[in-house]
């Protein structure tokens, strides 16, 4: 019939080794109205299945990149990390000039105070830099601070150790080493050839409460809390000026390092009438409770004894 007489009389009508044409196929062999791209000669698409969805350009995608890595840059600077360029010898020989630190900005949100023997990074209390005028930053460098890659040249910041901390009291004598809470440290940290002191003597200073009393490892050659205890506070600078812990050098290469808290801030006692405020109330506490604890067992072995002899009465 009509199979006949397209395929021939010598074809059979069908095809059992091979499979039928598809539809699209066979629209197109038949003279549809289809065009070569699969649309309809109105120029709706051919058939329900839509094309594969070709990709945006890189360089298209290239801004909204650019774009969320500086929403993560700006988040990590302000809550998280920061690097501080080192730009004085104060903290030799811990840190070298030109040195890059990270400073943890995070902890500080959630209550975290400064502790003895941490190298902090602080703003400014006030007269500490009036002296030292900033050189004007170029725009690379303004926008690296923007991000957070370098430090605001705007911002007048110190970077030092921290000895003592609120409610110790701190000294050191000429030719002698500093004390915290009576406690002499052994600081191996000290610029080699460098004095605990014999630059200037101070103390004993009383260290108010949330305040920290600062000093740099390079002693003869730090204008830290020694240097301003005419200015108010005394030379210590306030927690809340504290813009987070050093924690590692993160450049040069050849320098990183951690910046660990030395051992001798973990001396035994160091923690003086803070240690001692805490165990007398301890103390007392359990003084108090002993008396208590023994009349209760004596009052509750009373009344079980009690019952029992009621119990064997009742029964006999």
């Amino acid at each position: 019939m009509a199979v006949g007489a397209r395929s021939g009389h010598d074809e059979p009508e069908e095809r059992p080794d091979g499979p039928a044409d598809p539809p699209a196929q066979a629209q197109a062999d038949s003279g549809g109205g289809g065009t070569a791209d699969g649309s309809g000669g109105d120029g709706e698409p051919g058939g329900s299945g839509s094309g594969p969805r070709k990709q945006r350009s890189f360089w298209k995608e290239l801004p909204l990149l650019i774009g969320i890595a500086l929403i993560l840059a700006l988040l990590i600077k302000t809550f998280l990390v920061q690097a501080f360029s080192i730009p004085s010898d104060s903290m030799q020989d811990t840190l070298q000039r030109g040195d890059r630190v990270l400073v943890d900005k995070l902890t500080p949100w959630f209550g975290s105070t400064p502790e003895r023997g941490e190298v902090v990074v602080f703003h400014d209390p006030g007269g500490w830099l009036e002296d030292q005028k900033p050189a004007e930053p170029n725009a690379v460098q303004k926008f690296l601070s923007f991000i957070g890659l370098m430090p605001s040249a705007e911002e007048k910041d110190l970077i030092k150790r921290v000895i003592a901390t609120g409610g110790d009291t701190v000294e050191c004598k000429k030719g002698g080493p500093v004390k915290v809470n009576g406690h002499a440290l052994n600081e191996p940290y000290i610029y080699p050839g460098d004095s605990a002191c014999d630059d200037m003597p101070f103390g004993p200073i009383k260290v108010p409460k949330g305040r920290i009393w600062v000093m740099g490892d390079h002693r003869q050659n730090s204008l830290d809390s020694r240097y301003h205890q005419e200015l108010p506070g005394g030379g210590t600078v306030s927690n809340d000026e504290v813009v987070g812990r050093a924690f590692t050098i993160a450049w040069p290469l050849n320098r990183i390092d951690w910046l660990g808290i030395p051992g001798t801030f973990d001396q035994k006692g160091i923690n003086g009438m803070g240690a001692a405020g805490t165990a007398a109330p301890v103390a007392a506490g359990l003084a108090g409770a002993v008396p208590v604890v023994l009349w209760r067992r004596r009052r509750l072995t009373r009344q079980s004894d009690a019952i029992e002899g009621t119990d064997l009465t009742r029964e006999g």
